[in-house]
């Protein structure tokens, strides 16, 4: 019989995935990023500390971020994983580049792309266990416009407000989904962009959007980016290219056309409205994009989970 009154057997320590050697972490957590919450310094240093292994918790300050990352990336830990926006994700796998340690963004921001692509999950905490257990190295390839690196996506032209109308209804966010697909439909024939692939002729679309080959559904190697021209003649159509963005593979409209490239330029009359990885700017009256076939080093379970596959 057992005593009931013996004390619990002590719970085994998680083991750390066989693929890779990790012996100190550093994490960057952004308290003030939307999915993240004063609390996950403390969360995160708790989950770090059930492993074998020696964690840095840093909690990133407004004016001092940028010094932060470069103290963090100087410091050379095995992986350098980061819990905040996804503009912060995007800058320190920019600065770590291809040569740096292994980087492991998790989900901290609003639409989180590239943690979702890698991790499968808005779940920062399930994302952190997936990395620490199962993690492996992997390239990550991706693109550069005019200076911005993306690792996901990029979406040139005035449908790029549909981004965020597609966010809204991943997340049942319907009224506002609603609201943000008008307000891009809108703005969807204030002007069209005119752009060449790999120096080939110029041609004119609504959008072109610019996909690295970690989350193409259409590209098996990463060769380019898979560049889709999108072109609409009337409301009607407009309308209907929107639906296949925010519930389809868009890829079946016969409004859309698609093609590999290593180089595009883009240009029109006036500046031209973007989003980056989830991250809208504003970009110049003319702008330059190329492929990045090996932006930085990612750890990332196997296989890759890439959820937000386009």
């Amino acid at each position: 019989m057992t005593d009931a009154t013996a004390p619990a057997e002590p719970s085994a320590t998680p083991r750390l995935s066989p693929h890779v050697a990790m012996k100190r972490v550093t994490i960057l957590v952004n308290p003030l990023s939307g999915g993240v919450g004063p609390q996950a310094a403390a969360e995160a240093e708790a989950i770090l500390s059930t492993y074998p292994l020696e964690a840095t918790v840093v909690t990133l300050e407004g004016p001092r971020i940028k010094d932060q990352i470069g103290e963090a990336l100087a410091s050379k830990p095995d992986v350098l994983f980061v819990l905040a926006g996804d503009g912060t994700a995007r800058s320190v796998a920019t600065r770590a580049g291809a040569k740096g340690p292994l980087i492991a963004p998790l989900p901290g921001g609003t639409m989180n792309m590239l943690p979702k692509a890698l991790y499968g999950t808005g779940d920062w905490k399930l994302a952190l266990k997936r990395a620490l257990e199962e993690g492996a190295p992997q390239a990550v390839s991706g693109g550069v416009v005019e200076g911005e690196a993306f690792y996901c996506a990029a979406i040139l032209g005035a449908p790029a407000l549909w981004a965020p109308a597609r966010e809204a209804m991943r997340t049942g966010k319907l009224k506002l989904a609603w609201l943000y697909s008008r307000r891009a439909l809108n703005r969807a024939f204030s002007g069209h962009i005119r752009f060449s692939l790999d120096g080939g002729a110029k041609r004119r679309a609504e959008a072109l959007v610019l996909i690295s080959p970690m989350i193409s559904k259409a590209m098996d190697e990463p060769v380019g980016l898979e560049a889709a021209a999108m072109n609409t003649a009337d409301a009607a159509q407009a309308f209907r290219l929107a639906a296949h963005a925010l519930f389809d593979d868009w890829r079946h409209d016969p409004n859309v056309t698609t093609q590999a490239a290593r180089w595009i330029t883009v240009s029109a009359r006036s500046k031209i409205p973007a989003v980056i990885d989830g991250e809208p700017m504003l970009l110049g009256r003319n702008a330059s994009i190329g492929f990045l076939p090996r932006a930085f080093m990612a750890l990332v379970p196997l296989p890759p989970a890439a959820e937000d596959s386009l």
